[in-house]
């Protein structure tokens, strides 16, 4: 037989083989909530980043402090609301866990985030050498903000579309290069802050992978059978609340060893623009948004994280038909 038909043969039964493969299910890996959760993630005590007007204290401290803690087999991540005029910053907690991910699904059950003028809480992940192995904020806005707003960051070279996204939902930019990076704004007011902790919160899910980067939300009344069960299945989700893809991107170049991140910091770079402060600023009458911070601790009573669990889930490897093919040629 001649090499081009062989070659012709084995591209067949390829085919045939992709033809039957399976959607790969997800199994657990890890669960964080108040059997574990101090365990298993770690205290950032550093300068903030985003040069926020903010101490992130020590596991002693806060644990001391009682800014941080369990209640009620909740997970509770606070902030300082007792001091006037804090010098350093006012006091709270970053959190990221120990362990790193390249792919994967991950489900966070959360029942209250933190609000309020001059709050900046995120739930994200994140890799080393920033900006080179990417960052992807899931939960995340500033101030007053209604909704929710998705955002992926990483090096330059990086540019994804939002196809298969909510209607409701807007690519703001498509490059993802950089502090800026490519971001998606959501619409559902019950995703973020008030709203959310309004109706008790709910989980949001992220599933990362080399074909793509989505996001959904899903108020607490609405969490799919399959999440609550244990066996989480995106493909029965619908429409993503946010989905990043397309072919300006090879997100496994750009997007690698994650930990996982739980923080609330206050004003800096975002949340302590004038033209982002303005509107709490006409609420508050405080010029900026390091002095209403400073000065009105009790304004952030309710600026804390209370989460049920964060689950991680991978994918097992993809079989056809039961069988595992390996390569034919060495």
């Amino acid at each position: 037989m001649r090499k081009s038909q062989i070659l012709m043969r084995l591209g067949a039964c390829l085919l045939c083989a992709a033809g039957t493969a399976k959607a790969a299910a997800y199994t657990i890996t890890d669960t964080f909530d108040s059997t574990n959760f101090f365990n298993e993630y770690t205290f950032f005590t550093g300068a903030d980043p985003t040069n926020g007007f903010v101490d992130y204290t020590s596991d002693a401290a806060a644990n001391s402090s009682s800014l941080a803690g369990y209640s009620n087999s909740q997970v509770y991540l606070g902030v300082d609301s007792t001091t006037v005029n804090p010098p350093g910053g006012r006091a709270s907690v970053r959190l990221s866990s120990q362990k790193s991910y390249t792919h994967g699904l991950f489900i966070a059950d959360i029942a209250h985030m933190p609000v309020g003028c001059g709050t900046w809480p995120a739930w994200w992940t994140f890799g080393p050498n920033w900006p080179a192995s990417g960052e992807i904020d899931i939960i995340e806005g500033v101030n007053n903000q209604a909704t929710d707003q998705i955002t992926l960051h990483t090096s330059a070279g990086c540019t994804m579309s939002s196809a298969g996204s909510l209607a409701s939902s807007t690519l703001t930019s498509g490059n993802c290069e950089g502090n800026d990076g490519c971001s998606i704004t959501t619409a559902n007011s019950q995703g973020f802050g008030t709203g959310f902790n309004s109706i008790g919160g709910g989980v949001y899910a992220m599933q990362w992978e080399s074909s793509g980067i989505e996001v959904w939300f899903f108020p607490r009344n609405a969490i799919p059978a399959d999440i609550t069960s244990g066996s989480p299945n995106p493909s029965g989700w619908g429409t993503a609340t946010a989905a990043f893809g397309g072919s300006g991107c090879n997100i496994d170049q750009y997007f690698m060893n994650h930990n996982i991140v739980f923080d609330t910091t206050f004003c800096g770079d975002w949340a302590g623009q004038s033209s982002v402060w303005n509107s709490c600023a006409q609420s508050t009458g405080a010029a900026t948004c390091q002095d209403y911070v400073a000065a009105n601790p009790s304004a952030f009573s309710n600026a804390f994280w209370l989460i049920n669990s964060v689950k991680v889930y991978s994918q097992a490897a993809t079989k056809r038909d039961g069988v595992v093919p390996t390569p034919f040629m060495a």
